[in-house]
């Protein structure tokens, strides 16, 4: 954890620019004395090290210090936006998850056929493309072509049909992007997995097709499955970041953004602190259920 609170407070200020002079704008005209001030009121003015023990100090506290681009406290900011993106990004993993791990199986217990290589050939093409440009392909054809959804935003009218209508081609998007790497590690464990002693001695008992796959082949297989959402939650979260800027949401995606433009160094250092405390809330949650669908993981066992 100290690791995560260093790295967070080095990286903003390693970027080149200079915090102040975005706070007040290049063209405007200042003294020295001046500037002195206004670093003085933010606390730039400070040796870095005896920034980084105040800070440290006020994480103790559960304070995530003040934006002074956005003129408010961090933590009140992030939870104002994070709740956006952790919905929508939420409902996309969980989403990718299940589909992933449905079709995946389905494609791994007969990968001879058409449909299963073509179904992977598109889960290949898509897993390989970034989410940003996945995005631009179908905001520019359903929302600027079509004309069927909006282009950006949460809502038009605080309403849940609003919500749902302008969040659904985002949430297609990161779902689909999720569901076809979730889908061809499925697949390749679905295929390994059906020629183990278990599901020959299922086909003994009198089990046949999907009965084996649905009864027995699917918790084993799954668990790959699991601790690659957890490893790679952090890789769709950053994707729905870039996702949320083509898409103009107003959620963490833009308020990173803003925040890197502004070098607002308290705002970045909190929304990097609460994305690797959510990257490692996923794997501490992907250990349990690893547990809870392995007996031997749960007992000790190999």
């Amino acid at each position: 954890m100290c690791a995560i609170i260093a790295i967070n407070f080095a990286l903003p200020r390693l970027m080149p620019g200079d915090p102040v002079m975005n706070l007040i704008g290049e063209d405007a005209m200042v003294t020295p004395a001046q500037l002195a001030e206004i670093r003085a009121k933010i606390g730039l003015d400070r040796p870095v090290t005896v920034q980084f023990v105040s800070c440290l100090g006020d994480l103790l506290c559960g304070d995530l210090g003040y934006s002074f681009h956005l003129h408010g406290p961090v933590a009140g900011i992030l939870w104002s936006r994070m709740s956006w993106t952790l919905l929508f990004a939420g409902t996309a993993i969980v989403l990718g998850a299940l589909i992933g791990i449905i079709a995946g199986a389905l494609s791994g217990w007969k990968p001879e056929t058409r449909r299963s290589r073509a179904v992977t050939c598109a889960a290949m093409a898509v897993s390989c493309t970034p989410p940003y440009f996945l995005a631009m392909l179908f905001l520019a054809f359903f929302a600027f072509r079509l004309g069927l959804f909006p282009a950006k935003g949460y809502y038009d009218v605080l309403t849940a049909g609003s919500v749902v209508h302008h969040l659904l081609l985002p949430v297609a998007v990161l779902t689909l992007f999720a569901a076809s790497r979730n889908l061809l590690v499925m697949r390749g464990s679905v295929v390994q997995e059906k020629n183990s002693h278990y599901a020959l001695y299922a086909r003994a008992k009198g089990l046949f097709g999907r009965q084996i796959l649905f009864r027995h082949l699917l918790r084993n297989a799954s668990l790959p499955v699991i601790t690659l959402v957890a490893l790679d939650f952090g890789f769709i979260f950053s994707g729905a970041l870039f996702i949320e800027i083509v898409f103009s949401l107003n959620g963490m995606g833009t308020l990173i953004y803003d925040a890197i433009l502004a070098r607002d160094y308290p705002l970045l250092q909190g929304a990097f602190l609460v994305i690797a405390l959510l990257v490692v809330t996923a794997n501490i949650i992907a250990d349990l259920l690893y547990g809870a669908l392995d007996p031997r993981v749960r007992e000790g066992g190999v």
